[in-house]
């Protein structure tokens, strides 16, 4: 396993040591599953901007009178 080592002023680690502690989990833990996360978080933001360029690119918009007429609701 690595290590990796950050830089904190002594409130942020203070902040960090009393939120874990608040938590139940490791420092560790809780530094790990938040990079994690933030990650996650980018590369889901990331596929749905491209999902959404390429719908906009292929979409066929509709007006409602024709949804109304292509459902036979009319």
């Amino acid at each position: 396993m690595s290590m990796i080592t950050i830089r904190l002023n002594d409130n942020e680690i203070h902040l960090i040591r009393e939120y874990a502690k608040a938590k139940g989990i490791t420092i560790s833990a809780l530094v790990r599953d938040a990079v994690l996360d933030r990650i996650e978080d980018d590369i889901d933001l990331q596929l749905y901007r491209e999902a959404k360029e390429a719908h906009e690119k292929q979409s066929k918009a509709l007006s409602f009178d024709d949804v109304m007429k292509e459902l036979e609701l009319e």
